[in-house]
Protein backbone atom coordinates (compact mmCIF):
# COMPACT_ATOMS: atom_id res chain seq x y z
CA UNK A 1 0.00 0.00 0.00
CA UNK A 2 1.40 3.48 -0.76
CA UNK A 3 1.60 5.11 2.64
CA UNK A 4 0.00 8.62 2.86
CA UNK A 5 2.47 10.98 4.67
CA UNK A 6 2.47 10.54 8.41
CA UNK A 7 0.88 12.99 10.33
CA UNK A 8 0.80 13.67 14.02
CA UNK A 9 -2.67 14.56 15.71
CA UNK A 10 -3.52 14.47 18.92
CA UNK A 11 -7.02 13.06 18.45
CA UNK A 12 -7.31 13.04 21.83
CA UNK A 13 -5.48 14.29 25.08
CA UNK A 14 -6.72 13.44 28.84
CA UNK A 15 -5.38 15.77 31.77
CA UNK A 16 -6.76 14.42 34.64
CA UNK A 17 -6.51 16.69 37.89
CA UNK A 18 -5.84 15.61 41.19
CA UNK A 19 -9.34 15.87 43.84
CA UNK A 20 -11.16 13.94 46.38
CA UNK A 21 -13.91 12.59 43.93
CA UNK A 22 -11.58 10.99 41.76
CA UNK A 23 -9.31 9.64 44.70
CA UNK A 24 -12.16 7.95 46.55
CA UNK A 25 -12.88 6.37 43.41
CA UNK A 26 -10.02 5.25 41.83
CA UNK A 27 -6.89 5.66 44.22
CA UNK A 28 -5.90 3.30 46.74
CA UNK A 29 -2.92 4.74 48.84
CA UNK A 30 -1.26 2.54 50.75
CA UNK A 31 1.06 4.05 53.92
CA UNK A 32 3.55 6.45 52.56
CA UNK A 33 3.10 5.87 49.16
CA UNK A 34 1.34 8.79 47.02
CA UNK A 35 -1.42 8.26 44.41
CA UNK A 36 -0.09 9.66 40.86
CA UNK A 37 -1.51 12.33 39.82
CA UNK A 38 -2.09 14.70 36.73
CA UNK A 39 -2.19 11.17 34.64
CA UNK A 40 -1.87 12.62 30.96
CA UNK A 41 -2.55 10.51 27.99
CA UNK A 42 -2.04 11.51 24.41
CA UNK A 43 -3.49 9.15 21.63
CA UNK A 44 -2.32 9.29 18.00
CA UNK A 45 -3.70 7.59 14.81
CA UNK A 46 -1.03 7.19 12.15
CA UNK A 47 -1.57 9.61 9.20
CA UNK A 48 -4.42 11.65 10.62
CA UNK A 49 -5.33 14.52 9.45
CA UNK A 50 -8.88 17.19 8.87
CA UNK A 51 -9.59 15.07 5.97
CA UNK A 52 -9.09 11.45 7.40
CA UNK A 53 -9.27 11.95 11.14
CA UNK A 54 -9.01 8.18 12.20
CA UNK A 55 -5.77 7.68 9.93
CA UNK A 56 -5.05 6.29 6.94
CA UNK A 57 -6.08 3.05 6.94
CA UNK A 58 -3.06 0.81 8.63
CA UNK A 59 -4.34 0.90 11.97
CA UNK A 60 -1.60 2.03 13.34
CA UNK A 61 -2.09 3.72 16.93
CA UNK A 62 0.67 5.19 19.57
CA UNK A 63 -0.44 6.14 22.97
CA UNK A 64 1.81 8.37 25.09
CA UNK A 65 1.48 8.10 28.89
CA UNK A 66 2.38 10.34 31.75
CA UNK A 67 1.94 11.66 35.33
CA UNK A 68 3.36 12.99 38.88
CA UNK A 69 4.32 10.40 41.21
CA UNK A 70 4.00 7.09 38.97
CA UNK A 71 6.62 4.31 39.13
CA UNK A 72 5.09 2.66 36.08
CA UNK A 73 2.11 2.48 33.79
CA UNK A 74 0.31 -0.61 32.17
CA UNK A 75 -1.85 0.48 28.83
CA UNK A 76 -5.00 -2.03 28.58
CA UNK A 77 -6.57 -3.18 25.10
CA UNK A 78 -9.59 -5.34 26.31
CA UNK A 79 -11.02 -5.95 22.80
CA UNK A 80 -7.88 -7.40 21.91
CA UNK A 81 -7.58 -10.51 24.27
CA UNK A 82 -6.19 -7.47 27.24
CA UNK A 83 -3.29 -6.88 25.10
CA UNK A 84 -1.62 -5.08 27.90
CA UNK A 85 1.85 -3.30 27.81
CA UNK A 86 4.02 -2.45 30.53
CA UNK A 87 6.19 1.08 30.85
CA UNK A 88 8.77 1.06 33.87
CA UNK A 89 9.64 4.51 33.38
CA UNK A 90 8.34 6.85 35.83
CA UNK A 91 8.37 9.49 33.42
CA UNK A 92 6.00 7.86 31.49
CA UNK A 93 6.67 6.41 27.58
CA UNK A 94 4.57 5.15 24.59
CA UNK A 95 3.15 2.09 23.45
CA UNK A 96 2.58 1.42 19.58
CA UNK A 97 0.38 -1.23 18.03
CA UNK A 98 -1.37 -2.00 15.09
CA UNK A 99 -5.17 -2.42 15.43
CA UNK A 100 -6.86 -4.95 12.74
CA UNK A 101 -10.39 -4.78 11.12
CA UNK A 102 -12.12 -5.38 7.69
CA UNK A 103 -11.53 -3.83 5.06
CA UNK A 104 -13.18 -0.08 4.62
CA UNK A 105 -14.08 -0.30 7.83
CA UNK A 106 -13.59 2.13 10.97
CA UNK A 107 -13.87 0.55 14.17
CA UNK A 108 -13.87 1.96 17.86
CA UNK A 109 -11.66 0.19 20.49
CA UNK A 110 -11.82 0.96 24.19
CA UNK A 111 -8.20 1.69 25.97
CA UNK A 112 -7.29 1.89 30.14
CA UNK A 113 -4.07 3.09 30.94
CA UNK A 114 -3.10 3.37 34.27
CA UNK A 115 -0.62 4.65 36.42
CA UNK A 116 1.17 3.08 39.57
CA UNK A 117 3.15 4.36 42.58
CA UNK A 118 3.34 0.29 44.38
CA UNK A 119 -0.69 -0.60 45.41
CA UNK A 120 -1.75 2.89 45.17
CA UNK A 121 -2.69 3.59 41.36
CA UNK A 122 -4.92 6.32 39.19
CA UNK A 123 -6.35 5.27 35.74
CA UNK A 124 -8.57 6.06 33.31
CA UNK A 125 -10.50 4.63 30.44
CA UNK A 126 -11.38 5.84 26.86
CA UNK A 127 -11.98 4.85 23.27
CA UNK A 128 -9.87 5.21 20.19
CA UNK A 129 -11.75 5.21 16.43
CA UNK A 130 -9.56 3.59 13.51
CA UNK A 131 -9.77 3.44 10.08
CA UNK A 132 -8.91 0.20 7.76
CA UNK A 133 -8.55 0.51 4.83
CA UNK A 134 -8.14 -2.25 1.65
CA UNK A 135 -4.29 -2.65 1.21
CA UNK A 136 -3.34 -3.53 -1.93
CA UNK A 137 -2.79 -7.25 -2.31
CA UNK A 138 -2.15 -9.59 -5.76
CA UNK A 139 -3.79 -12.18 -3.51
CA UNK A 140 -7.15 -12.20 -1.54
CA UNK A 141 -7.02 -14.26 1.37
CA UNK A 142 -10.07 -15.96 3.32
CA UNK A 143 -10.24 -17.72 6.68
CA UNK A 144 -12.03 -19.92 8.90
CA UNK A 145 -9.63 -21.13 11.75
CA UNK A 146 -11.21 -24.30 14.46
CA UNK A 147 -11.51 -22.33 17.33
CA UNK A 148 -14.39 -20.00 15.16
CA UNK A 149 -12.37 -17.02 15.92
CA UNK A 150 -12.35 -16.10 11.83
CA UNK A 151 -15.38 -17.40 9.87
CA UNK A 152 -14.57 -17.32 6.23
CA UNK A 153 -13.57 -13.81 6.38
CA UNK A 154 -11.35 -12.07 3.78
CA UNK A 155 -8.33 -11.04 5.22
CA UNK A 156 -7.00 -7.00 5.56
CA UNK A 157 -3.45 -8.34 4.36
CA UNK A 158 -0.58 -7.76 1.49
CA UNK A 159 0.24 -10.33 -0.21
CA UNK A 160 2.09 -9.64 -3.17
CA UNK A 161 4.40 -11.55 -5.62
CA UNK A 162 7.48 -11.12 -5.70
CA UNK A 163 10.77 -12.64 -7.11
CA UNK A 164 13.28 -12.86 -4.19
CA UNK A 165 12.91 -16.69 -2.12
CA UNK A 166 12.76 -17.62 1.42
CA UNK A 167 13.47 -20.96 3.43
CA UNK A 168 9.72 -21.21 3.68
CA UNK A 169 8.16 -24.48 2.65
CA UNK A 170 6.68 -23.59 -0.77
CA UNK A 171 3.52 -24.73 -2.60
CA UNK A 172 3.95 -24.45 -6.92
CA UNK A 173 0.52 -23.99 -8.71
CA UNK A 174 0.79 -25.13 -12.07
CA UNK A 175 -2.33 -24.02 -14.54
CA UNK A 176 -0.66 -25.75 -17.32
CA UNK A 177 -1.84 -28.86 -16.18
CA UNK A 178 -5.33 -29.54 -15.72
CA UNK A 179 -7.44 -32.51 -14.83
CA UNK A 180 -11.14 -32.77 -14.00
CA UNK A 181 -14.13 -29.95 -14.84
CA UNK A 182 -15.91 -28.89 -11.91
CA UNK A 183 -19.76 -28.48 -11.92
CA UNK A 184 -20.65 -27.14 -8.69
CA UNK A 185 -20.22 -27.36 -4.62
CA UNK A 186 -23.45 -27.56 -2.49
CA UNK A 187 -25.64 -28.96 -0.64
CA UNK A 188 -29.03 -31.62 -0.53
CA UNK A 189 -32.39 -29.22 -0.37
CA UNK A 190 -34.34 -31.67 1.58
CA UNK A 191 -37.96 -31.18 2.29
CA UNK A 192 -37.29 -30.55 5.83
CA UNK A 193 -34.34 -27.43 4.77
CA UNK A 194 -37.00 -26.33 1.96
CA UNK A 195 -39.87 -26.23 4.88
CA UNK A 196 -37.76 -24.56 7.33
CA UNK A 197 -35.69 -21.96 4.70
CA UNK A 198 -39.44 -21.47 3.17
CA UNK A 199 -41.17 -20.72 6.59
CA UNK A 200 -39.55 -17.35 7.12
CA UNK A 201 -40.74 -14.63 6.32
CA UNK A 202 -39.96 -12.80 2.75
CA UNK A 203 -37.34 -10.30 3.61
CA UNK A 204 -35.41 -12.65 5.72
CA UNK A 205 -35.97 -15.58 3.25
CA UNK A 206 -34.80 -13.22 0.00
CA UNK A 207 -31.88 -12.20 1.83
CA UNK A 208 -30.79 -15.47 2.82
CA UNK A 209 -31.53 -17.05 -0.62
CA UNK A 210 -28.96 -14.45 -2.28
CA UNK A 211 -26.46 -14.77 1.00
CA UNK A 212 -26.43 -18.61 -0.40
CA UNK A 213 -26.74 -18.82 -4.23
CA UNK A 214 -25.04 -15.11 -5.15
CA UNK A 215 -21.51 -14.51 -4.90
CA UNK A 216 -21.13 -11.33 -4.57
CA UNK A 217 -20.61 -9.47 -0.76
CA UNK A 218 -20.98 -12.29 1.77
CA UNK A 219 -22.76 -14.48 -1.03
CA UNK A 220 -21.30 -18.26 -0.56
CA UNK A 221 -22.53 -18.79 -4.21
CA UNK A 222 -24.16 -22.86 -4.03
CA UNK A 223 -24.21 -23.86 -7.11
CA UNK A 224 -25.30 -27.60 -6.89
CA UNK A 225 -28.07 -28.70 -5.24
CA UNK A 226 -29.73 -32.70 -5.01
CA UNK A 227 -33.31 -33.24 -4.29
CA UNK A 228 -35.02 -36.38 -2.72
CA UNK A 229 -37.50 -37.85 -5.54
CA UNK A 230 -40.21 -38.41 -2.62
CA UNK A 231 -39.47 -38.18 1.03
CA UNK A 232 -36.06 -38.60 2.32
CA UNK A 233 -35.56 -39.62 5.79
CA UNK A 234 -34.89 -35.84 6.74
CA UNK A 235 -39.09 -34.56 5.96
CA UNK A 236 -41.46 -34.44 7.75
CA UNK A 237 -43.86 -37.04 6.33
CA UNK A 238 -43.23 -40.32 4.45
CA UNK A 239 -44.58 -40.13 0.69
CA UNK A 240 -43.61 -40.86 -2.93
CA UNK A 241 -45.38 -39.15 -6.10
CA UNK A 242 -48.18 -42.23 -5.95
CA UNK A 243 -49.07 -43.59 -2.79
CA UNK A 244 -51.99 -45.48 -4.88
CA UNK A 245 -51.30 -49.36 -4.47
CA UNK A 246 -51.58 -51.32 -7.91
CA UNK A 247 -51.56 -47.73 -9.84
CA UNK A 248 -49.68 -49.32 -12.83
CA UNK A 249 -50.76 -46.62 -15.49
CA UNK A 250 -49.28 -44.16 -12.80
CA UNK A 251 -52.54 -42.11 -12.82
CA UNK A 252 -52.64 -40.50 -9.84
CA UNK A 253 -48.81 -39.32 -10.15
CA UNK A 254 -47.95 -35.95 -8.78
CA UNK A 255 -45.64 -33.69 -7.29
CA UNK A 256 -48.31 -31.74 -5.82
CA UNK A 257 -46.80 -32.36 -2.41
CA UNK A 258 -43.61 -29.99 -3.77
CA UNK A 259 -45.77 -27.08 -4.37
CA UNK A 260 -46.19 -26.47 -0.76
CA UNK A 261 -42.31 -25.44 0.12
CA UNK A 262 -39.76 -26.76 -2.36
CA UNK A 263 -41.29 -25.21 -5.72
CA UNK A 264 -41.53 -21.93 -4.31
CA UNK A 265 -38.08 -22.04 -3.23
CA UNK A 266 -36.72 -23.72 -6.21
CA UNK A 267 -38.04 -20.74 -8.37
CA UNK A 268 -36.62 -18.12 -6.32
CA UNK A 269 -33.21 -20.29 -6.21
CA UNK A 270 -33.09 -20.58 -10.25
CA UNK A 271 -33.91 -16.50 -10.20
CA UNK A 272 -30.75 -15.75 -8.67
CA UNK A 273 -28.72 -18.81 -10.69
CA UNK A 274 -30.23 -20.14 -13.62
CA UNK A 275 -27.03 -22.11 -13.76
CA UNK A 276 -27.77 -24.11 -10.89
CA UNK A 277 -27.04 -28.09 -11.12
CA UNK A 278 -29.65 -30.26 -9.61
CA UNK A 279 -29.12 -33.98 -9.17
CA UNK A 280 -32.43 -36.05 -7.89
CA UNK A 281 -32.21 -39.26 -5.91
CA UNK A 282 -35.51 -41.47 -4.76
CA UNK A 283 -35.12 -43.05 -1.32
CA UNK A 284 -37.05 -45.36 -2.21
CA UNK A 285 -39.93 -46.55 -4.93
CA UNK A 286 -43.33 -46.16 -4.02
CA UNK A 287 -44.22 -49.20 -1.29
CA UNK A 288 -46.75 -51.01 -3.39
CA UNK A 289 -43.87 -52.09 -6.00
CA UNK A 290 -41.51 -53.01 -3.49
CA UNK A 291 -41.38 -56.43 -2.07
CA UNK A 292 -42.22 -55.78 2.11
CA UNK A 293 -44.96 -52.93 0.51
CA UNK A 294 -43.10 -50.59 2.89
CA UNK A 295 -41.29 -47.26 2.73
CA UNK A 296 -38.90 -48.46 5.27
CA UNK A 297 -36.69 -51.49 5.30
CA UNK A 298 -34.55 -53.27 7.71
CA UNK A 299 -35.26 -56.06 9.49
CA UNK A 300 -35.38 -59.75 7.60
CA UNK A 301 -37.63 -57.74 4.86
CA UNK A 302 -35.75 -55.34 3.71
CA UNK A 303 -37.94 -54.18 0.77
CA UNK A 304 -36.71 -54.68 -3.11
CA UNK A 305 -38.16 -53.08 -6.09
CA UNK A 306 -40.22 -56.14 -7.21
CA UNK A 307 -38.93 -57.22 -11.38
CA UNK A 308 -42.58 -56.53 -12.68
CA UNK A 309 -42.61 -52.67 -11.33
CA UNK A 310 -39.64 -52.34 -13.45
CA UNK A 311 -40.98 -51.01 -16.18
CA UNK A 312 -43.57 -48.67 -13.96
CA UNK A 313 -40.76 -47.22 -12.15
CA UNK A 314 -38.96 -46.34 -14.85
CA UNK A 315 -42.02 -44.42 -16.48
CA UNK A 316 -42.35 -42.89 -13.01
CA UNK A 317 -38.90 -41.68 -13.50
CA UNK A 318 -39.73 -39.85 -16.74
CA UNK A 319 -43.35 -38.59 -15.31
CA UNK A 320 -40.87 -36.88 -12.16
CA UNK A 321 -38.68 -35.40 -14.80
CA UNK A 322 -41.04 -34.32 -16.78
CA UNK A 323 -43.36 -32.75 -13.92
CA UNK A 324 -40.44 -30.79 -12.59
CA UNK A 325 -39.57 -29.12 -16.34
CA UNK A 326 -43.07 -27.91 -16.41
CA UNK A 327 -42.56 -26.50 -13.15
CA UNK A 328 -39.67 -24.71 -14.04
CA UNK A 329 -36.65 -26.91 -12.52
CA UNK A 330 -34.67 -28.53 -14.71
CA UNK A 331 -33.28 -31.96 -13.38
CA UNK A 332 -29.41 -32.10 -14.53
CA UNK A 333 -28.62 -35.28 -13.24
CA UNK A 334 -30.41 -38.89 -11.32
CA UNK A 335 -29.28 -41.58 -9.17
CA UNK A 336 -30.98 -44.61 -9.44
CA UNK A 337 -31.21 -45.14 -5.71
CA UNK A 338 -29.78 -43.05 -2.46
CA UNK A 339 -27.59 -45.78 -0.67
CA UNK A 340 -28.63 -49.06 -2.43
CA UNK A 341 -26.75 -51.27 0.21
CA UNK A 342 -28.32 -49.34 3.19
CA UNK A 343 -31.98 -50.27 3.72
CA UNK A 344 -31.89 -49.21 7.46
CA UNK A 345 -33.34 -45.91 6.70
CA UNK A 346 -36.51 -44.45 6.31
CA UNK A 347 -37.51 -44.44 3.99
CA UNK A 348 -34.96 -47.08 2.08
CA UNK A 349 -34.78 -49.52 -0.95
CA UNK A 350 -32.31 -52.33 -0.80
CA UNK A 351 -31.04 -52.01 -4.98
CA UNK A 352 -28.27 -54.85 -5.52
CA UNK A 353 -25.52 -54.24 -8.72
CA UNK A 354 -27.59 -56.73 -10.80
CA UNK A 355 -30.58 -54.83 -10.41
CA UNK A 356 -29.47 -51.69 -10.62
CA UNK A 357 -27.73 -52.81 -13.98
CA UNK A 358 -31.26 -54.74 -15.57
CA UNK A 359 -33.27 -51.65 -14.14
CA UNK A 360 -30.87 -49.05 -16.26
CA UNK A 361 -29.91 -51.23 -19.13
CA UNK A 362 -33.53 -52.35 -20.27
CA UNK A 363 -35.69 -50.03 -18.49
CA UNK A 364 -34.65 -46.73 -17.43
CA UNK A 365 -32.51 -45.34 -20.25
CA UNK A 366 -34.84 -46.56 -22.97
CA UNK A 367 -37.66 -44.94 -21.29
CA UNK A 368 -35.35 -41.78 -21.29
CA UNK A 369 -34.82 -42.40 -24.77
CA UNK A 370 -38.17 -43.13 -25.98
CA UNK A 371 -39.54 -39.20 -24.40
CA UNK A 372 -36.49 -37.46 -25.26
CA UNK A 373 -35.03 -36.99 -21.78
CA UNK A 374 -31.60 -36.06 -21.62
CA UNK A 375 -31.39 -36.12 -18.19
CA UNK A 376 -27.96 -37.95 -16.65
CA UNK A 377 -28.31 -41.09 -15.31
CA UNK A 378 -25.65 -41.68 -12.33
CA UNK A 379 -24.95 -45.01 -10.63
CA UNK A 380 -24.68 -46.65 -7.32
CA UNK A 381 -24.24 -43.24 -5.15
CA UNK A 382 -23.19 -44.39 -1.94
CA UNK A 383 -20.24 -45.60 0.10
CA UNK A 384 -16.27 -46.00 -0.96
CA UNK A 385 -16.31 -49.32 0.68
CA UNK A 386 -17.60 -50.82 -2.07
CA UNK A 387 -16.55 -49.90 -5.19
CA UNK A 388 -16.95 -53.17 -6.86
CA UNK A 389 -20.84 -51.77 -7.20
CA UNK A 390 -19.59 -48.94 -9.69
CA UNK A 391 -17.50 -51.09 -11.38
CA UNK A 392 -20.15 -53.99 -12.26
CA UNK A 393 -22.42 -51.56 -13.72
CA UNK A 394 -19.88 -49.74 -15.56
CA UNK A 395 -18.31 -52.88 -16.99
CA UNK A 396 -21.71 -53.80 -18.56
CA UNK A 397 -20.54 -52.47 -22.20
CA UNK A 398 -24.06 -51.71 -22.94
CA UNK A 399 -25.14 -50.04 -19.70
CA UNK A 400 -21.87 -48.02 -20.06
CA UNK A 401 -22.92 -45.91 -22.78
CA UNK A 402 -25.96 -45.28 -21.34
CA UNK A 403 -24.88 -43.27 -18.11
CA UNK A 404 -22.81 -40.21 -17.12
CA UNK A 405 -20.39 -42.03 -13.62
CA UNK A 406 -20.86 -42.60 -10.34
CA UNK A 407 -21.58 -41.43 -7.07
CA UNK A 408 -20.12 -42.03 -3.89
CA UNK A 409 -20.52 -41.03 -0.14
CA UNK A 410 -17.59 -42.02 2.51
CA UNK A 411 -19.41 -42.95 5.77
CA UNK A 412 -17.04 -46.05 4.68
CA UNK A 413 -13.97 -47.07 2.89
CA UNK A 414 -11.42 -43.95 1.83
CA UNK A 415 -11.77 -41.27 -0.90
CA UNK A 416 -8.87 -42.36 -2.88
CA UNK A 417 -10.75 -45.34 -4.21
CA UNK A 418 -12.92 -42.62 -6.60
CA UNK A 419 -9.36 -42.79 -8.51
CA UNK A 420 -9.35 -46.37 -8.50
CA UNK A 421 -12.89 -46.07 -10.27
CA UNK A 422 -11.26 -43.36 -12.44
CA UNK A 423 -8.40 -45.60 -13.79
CA UNK A 424 -10.66 -48.27 -14.20
CA UNK A 425 -12.72 -45.84 -16.33
CA UNK A 426 -11.38 -42.81 -17.24
CA UNK A 427 -14.27 -41.43 -19.59
CA UNK A 428 -16.87 -41.82 -16.81
CA UNK A 429 -17.37 -38.66 -14.55
CA UNK A 430 -17.30 -38.75 -10.61
CA UNK A 431 -19.39 -37.38 -8.14
CA UNK A 432 -19.59 -36.74 -4.10
CA UNK A 433 -23.26 -36.88 -3.42
CA UNK A 434 -23.24 -36.75 0.26
CA UNK A 435 -21.72 -36.70 3.95
CA UNK A 436 -22.99 -34.88 7.27
CA UNK A 437 -21.76 -33.88 10.02
CA UNK A 438 -22.82 -34.49 13.60
CA UNK A 439 -24.91 -32.59 16.17
CA UNK A 440 -22.48 -33.75 18.76
CA UNK A 441 -19.06 -33.00 16.27
CA UNK A 442 -16.43 -30.46 17.26
CA UNK A 443 -16.23 -27.46 14.81
CA UNK A 444 -12.56 -27.45 14.24
CA UNK A 445 -12.38 -31.54 13.62
CA UNK A 446 -15.09 -31.43 11.52
CA UNK A 447 -13.52 -28.12 9.48
CA UNK A 448 -10.19 -30.71 9.21
CA UNK A 449 -11.87 -33.95 8.24
CA UNK A 450 -14.13 -32.23 5.53
CA UNK A 451 -11.92 -29.91 3.99
CA UNK A 452 -9.10 -32.74 3.92
CA UNK A 453 -11.41 -35.37 2.78
CA UNK A 454 -14.20 -34.05 0.57
CA UNK A 455 -12.94 -30.41 -0.79
CA UNK A 456 -9.49 -31.35 -1.22
CA UNK A 457 -9.71 -35.41 -1.15
CA UNK A 458 -12.61 -35.39 -3.38
CA UNK A 459 -11.49 -33.43 -6.12
CA UNK A 460 -8.24 -34.40 -6.33
CA UNK A 461 -9.65 -37.95 -6.73
CA UNK A 462 -11.61 -36.74 -9.94
CA UNK A 463 -14.92 -36.09 -8.48
CA UNK A 464 -16.71 -33.05 -10.69
CA UNK A 465 -18.71 -31.39 -7.13
CA UNK A 466 -18.83 -32.06 -3.25
CA UNK A 467 -22.28 -31.98 -1.68
CA UNK A 468 -22.46 -31.70 2.16
CA UNK A 469 -26.00 -32.95 3.41
CA UNK A 470 -28.44 -31.24 4.52
CA UNK A 471 -29.03 -27.45 4.17
CA UNK A 472 -30.65 -26.45 7.12
CA UNK A 473 -32.82 -27.72 10.05
CA UNK A 474 -34.33 -26.37 13.19
CA UNK A 475 -32.63 -26.66 16.76
CA UNK A 476 -33.12 -30.08 17.54
CA UNK A 477 -32.32 -31.48 14.46
CA UNK A 478 -35.32 -31.64 13.20
CA UNK A 479 -37.57 -32.11 11.18
CA UNK A 480 -36.74 -35.92 10.04
CA UNK A 481 -38.75 -39.43 9.96
CA UNK A 482 -38.94 -41.91 13.03
CA UNK A 483 -35.81 -44.33 12.22
CA UNK A 484 -34.57 -41.55 10.05
CA UNK A 485 -30.79 -39.18 11.03
CA UNK A 486 -31.65 -37.59 14.12
CA UNK A 487 -28.28 -35.98 15.28
CA UNK A 488 -27.82 -34.85 11.30
CA UNK A 489 -26.82 -31.26 11.57
CA UNK A 490 -27.86 -28.90 9.20
CA UNK A 491 -25.73 -26.31 7.70
CA UNK A 492 -28.14 -23.72 8.93
CA UNK A 493 -29.93 -23.61 12.42
CA UNK A 494 -33.51 -21.96 11.80
CA UNK A 495 -35.44 -21.57 14.55
CA UNK A 496 -38.91 -19.69 13.63
CA UNK A 497 -38.32 -16.60 11.44
CA UNK A 498 -34.61 -16.14 12.19
CA UNK A 499 -31.18 -18.03 10.86
CA UNK A 500 -29.61 -18.63 14.56
CA UNK A 501 -26.49 -20.21 13.24
CA UNK A 502 -23.91 -21.10 10.11
CA UNK A 503 -22.24 -24.64 11.34
CA UNK A 504 -20.02 -26.64 10.12
CA UNK A 505 -20.72 -27.22 6.56
CA UNK A 506 -21.66 -23.82 5.80
CA UNK A 507 -17.81 -22.91 6.37
CA UNK A 508 -16.54 -25.68 4.29
CA UNK A 509 -18.59 -25.64 1.13
CA UNK A 510 -18.10 -21.74 1.37
CA UNK A 511 -14.38 -21.99 0.91
CA UNK A 512 -14.86 -23.65 -2.96
CA UNK A 513 -18.26 -22.65 -3.84
CA UNK A 514 -17.77 -18.74 -4.04
CA UNK A 515 -14.59 -18.95 -5.78
CA UNK A 516 -14.09 -22.31 -7.54
CA UNK A 517 -17.21 -21.52 -9.82
CA UNK A 518 -18.97 -24.12 -12.38
CA UNK A 519 -16.73 -24.87 -15.35
CA UNK A 520 -13.62 -24.32 -13.66
CA UNK A 521 -10.99 -27.08 -13.71
CA UNK A 522 -8.67 -28.85 -11.34
CA UNK A 523 -5.15 -27.64 -11.78
CA UNK A 524 -1.63 -28.76 -10.11
CA UNK A 525 -0.30 -28.09 -7.26
CA UNK A 526 2.90 -29.90 -5.15
CA UNK A 527 2.54 -31.24 -2.12
CA UNK A 528 3.83 -29.89 1.13
CA UNK A 529 3.95 -31.87 4.28
CA UNK A 530 0.86 -30.88 6.69
CA UNK A 531 -0.05 -28.59 4.68
CA UNK A 532 -3.01 -30.21 2.13
CA UNK A 533 -4.27 -28.28 -1.12
CA UNK A 534 -5.75 -28.45 -4.13
CA UNK A 535 -6.23 -25.63 -7.52
CA UNK A 536 -8.28 -24.37 -9.67
CA UNK A 537 -8.20 -22.15 -12.34
CA UNK A 538 -11.93 -20.29 -13.14
CA UNK A 539 -13.25 -19.45 -16.23
CA UNK A 540 -12.48 -15.85 -15.85
CA UNK A 541 -8.61 -17.32 -15.75
CA UNK A 542 -8.57 -16.92 -11.73
CA UNK A 543 -6.26 -19.21 -9.98
CA UNK A 544 -8.08 -20.47 -6.76
CA UNK A 545 -5.80 -22.18 -3.76
CA UNK A 546 -7.59 -24.00 -0.54
CA UNK A 547 -5.14 -25.06 1.95
CA UNK A 548 -5.43 -26.73 5.04
CA UNK A 549 -2.88 -26.79 7.86
CA UNK A 550 -2.63 -30.36 9.39
CA UNK A 551 0.03 -29.13 12.15
CA UNK A 552 -0.34 -28.48 15.47
CA UNK A 553 1.18 -24.65 15.16
CA UNK A 554 0.69 -21.82 12.80
CA UNK A 555 2.97 -22.53 9.34
CA UNK A 556 4.26 -19.87 7.59
CA UNK A 557 4.95 -20.98 3.58
CA UNK A 558 4.58 -19.69 -0.09
CA UNK A 559 2.54 -20.05 -3.21
CA UNK A 560 4.66 -20.17 -6.01
CA UNK A 561 2.95 -19.54 -9.60
CA UNK A 562 4.76 -18.18 -12.83
CA UNK A 563 8.21 -18.08 -11.23
CA UNK A 564 7.38 -15.69 -8.36
CA UNK A 565 6.09 -16.57 -5.12
CA UNK A 566 3.82 -14.99 -2.07
CA UNK A 567 4.96 -15.74 1.64
CA UNK A 568 1.62 -16.30 3.99
CA UNK A 569 0.63 -18.35 7.15
CA UNK A 570 -2.16 -20.17 8.40
CA UNK A 571 -2.59 -20.66 12.22
CA UNK A 572 -3.00 -24.53 13.02
CA UNK A 573 -6.06 -26.23 11.87
CA UNK A 574 -6.96 -23.28 9.89
CA UNK A 575 -8.46 -23.69 6.07
CA UNK A 576 -7.30 -20.81 3.57
CA UNK A 577 -8.81 -20.27 0.13
CA UNK A 578 -6.15 -17.92 -2.07
CA UNK A 579 -7.41 -16.17 -5.05
CA UNK A 580 -5.28 -14.54 -7.92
Amino acid sequence: MKRLEKYTLIVLCISLLWCSMACSKHDTPSGSERTPANLKVKVTVQGSTAQMPDGDGSGAVSIEVSAQNATNYQVILPTENNKTFTINTPSGGQANYTFSGSPNTTATFPVQVIAYNGSAHKDTSFSVKVYFAALQSDVDFWLTTPDKSVLFSKQNTALNFVTTSNSYSTITVNDQKKYQSIDGFGFTLTGGSAELINGLDEQTKDNLLKELFLTDGTGIGISYLRLSIGASDLSSSAYTYDDSPGDSELKNFSIDKEKEDLLPLLKKILALNPDIKILATPWSAPAWMKSNNSLYGGGDQPGILLPKYFDVYADYFVKYIQAMKAAGVPIDAVTVQNEPLNSYNNPSMLMTDTAENEFIKNYLWPAFNKNGIDTKIIVYDHNLDHPEYAKYVLSDPDTYKMVDGSAFHLYAGDISTMSSIHEAFPDKNLYFTEQYTSATGDFGGDLNWHIQNLIIGATKNWSRNVLEWNLAADAQNQPHLQGGCSDCLGALTISGNSVTKRNQSYYIIAHASKFVRPGSSRIDCSEVSNLLSVAFLTPENKKVLIVLNKASQAQSFNIQYGGKMVTTALPAGAVGSFIW
